[in-house]
């Protein structure tokens, strides 16, 4: 009987009674970290000048914390499915309340960023766990709804955050300026915290191996060196040992997973990188484009947040409410984004690149028009509101298209790596684009905005293009490999030959 399975949910057939409780308490927990990716970044100018942070300390306000969450992200998934995810959830949501007032207390630049650190750290800690709970909680059509829930407050929260931030800067509450971006998060943990104990059920994967923890530090130390020369290298000259160094970690990244696919000891350690996920092409191609969406969208912002004060005089608050406009075309699109794109599929999820593209397009071309002088801010609304109807489409089906497609016993490590594609993604976006806007910057910041965002918008081009790989039809549960099995893919054919092994 179920009921001898403690550390195990309700079956399919006798689904836990408080699942969308513990949804609604998980959710709110990462959503913590969902805005703290880019609630810093309108305080930004503010820290800069409260800490006297250069240019590349300030990158790392916002590099430091995905940076921190990559790297930690995959293994921790791995341990809730093996220990128990509810045990990690609530130690991730109490650390990172933790951290969140060491940043707010911090007193120097490079106190910040360490705290950011942490803070990405604990945070990736709390997130697999979410989708990983997600997976097993729900099934069929419900499980759809949570992933499409999850899909579309992370889409959201990036532009929600900047009007947050922006908020809680120029209310300067108490006095703490900046440093509210950061204390808030403190009640929110304490309460979250408090309803994971009433509310969230243990959950694990009674077959899941051991985690590997040499795997784990190989990774981290790969995505650190891929990210660190990209985000000194402009301030240092472009030394030699930067370029070593991002070519050391591009190979260890993906000498890690040629090793991984070909190991004969996988019952003793899960990969990080596990070949069968990556077989199937609605997992691997899903990730390649969340890491590219992430990349356009965190240096989109970093940048226009910047831009709006330095060059247009704007304030934290009317810079964050420029960004309400993208909020608002994200919220027209984003309820029937499942419904179309379970009956139109990847065609939907392109389309929706294509107009993140175009948008991000109109607000470049505005600028540019206006560089002489003062651009304001209802020139670029239309380009936002497109592109903010465009993330809709594309990010809201994104989530149920990729872990839908996994088996159930990889669903932590499957749920690693998709969101490690993201804050990977991100720091990508803040090191590449950021660099070449500061890059820039001398010229003056309008020119600047104008070099970086070819960056931004090729992204989103490119991620239409992979959408064309995804399947026809956006679908949840174990139905999602039957119709890669439908069309004929290799990969999850392959996959299904090392399963029946």
């Amino acid at each position: 009987m179920s009921t001898t399975l403690t550390t195990s949910p309700p079956t399919a057939a006798e689904p836990h009674p408080r699942r969308w409780a513990a949804a609604a308490v998980m959710m709110i927990a990462a959503l913590m970290d969902l805005l703290d990716v880019t609630i810093v970044n309108v305080a930004i100018p503010s820290v800069g000048r409260d800490l006297h942070a250069s240019a590349s300390e300030l990158q790392w306000l916002v590099s430091a914390y995905l940076l921190g969450f990559a790297a930690t992200l995959i293994v921790s998934g791995h341990l809730g499915d093996r220990f128990g995810r509810r045990a990690l959830f609530l130690a991730g949501t109490a650390g990172f309340g933790l951290a969140s007032l060491g940043c707010g207390l911090a007193q120097s630049p490079g106190q910040l960023i360490a705290a950011r650190a942490v803070q990405g750290v604990l945070a990736a800690v709390l997130v697999p766990q979410v989708l990983g709970s997600f997976r097993t909680l729900f099934r069929g059509k419900e499980r759809g709804a949570a992933f499409g829930m999850y899909g579309a407050v992370a889409g959201f929260a990036s532009a929600v955050g900047l009007l947050l931030g922006g908020l809680l800067t120029d209310a300067d509450l108490f006095g703490w300026g900046w440093r509210s971006v950061f204390l808030v998060n403190v009640p929110v943990a304490v309460g979250t915290f408090v309803g994971g104990l009433l509310l969230v059920p243990a959950t694990r994967e009674r077959s899941a191996g051991r985690p590997d923890v040499l795997g784990s530090a190989v990774l981290a130390l790969g995505l650190v060196a891929i990210v660190l020369p990209l985000v000194q290298g402009r301030e240092n000259g472009w030394p030699l040992w930067g370029w070593i160094c991002l070519t050391a970690g591009t190979a260890g990244v993906v000498g890690l997973g040629v090793n991984e696919a070909r190991r004969r000891d996988r019952a003793q350690a899960v990969p990080l990188l596990p070949a069968r996920a990556f077989r199937l092409p609605a997992f691997s191609v899903g990730v390649l484009v969340q890491l590219l969406f992430s990349v356009g969208m965190q240096g989109f912002f970093l940048i226009f947040a910047i831009w709006l004060q330095g060059a247009e005089g704007y304030t934290p608050l009317q810079a964050g409410v420029v960004t309400v406009a993208f909020s608002a075309g994200g919220f027209l699109t984003a309820p029937a984004a499942d419904g179309l794109a379970v009956r139109y599929g990847r065609t939907v999820l392109g389309a929706g690149a294509l107009m993140m593209a175009g948008g991000f397009g109109w607000v470049w071309s505005a600028v540019n028009d206006a560089a002489a002088a003062h651009t304001g801010a209802w020139p670029l609304v239309p380009g936002l509101v497109i592109a903010g109807a465009g993330l809709g489409f594309l990010v809201v089906p994104l989530v149920n298209v990729v872990l839908s497609a996994v088996p159930g016993e990889l669903a932590g490590g499957a749920s690693g790596i998709f969101s490690t594609a993201q804050q990977f993604g991100g720091a990508l976006g803040a090191a590449v684009v950021g660099t070449v806007f500061f890059d820039h910057v001398d010229e003056g910041m309008t020119e600047a905005l104008g070099a970086a965002m070819p960056w931004v918008t090729g992204g989103f081009l490119v991620c239409a293009g992979l959408c064309a790989a995804l399947p026809r039809r956006a679908v949840s549960g174990e139905g999602a490999e039957e119709e890669e099995r439908a069309e004929g893919a290799e990969g999850a054919a392959g996959v299904e030959a090392t399963e029946g092994a």
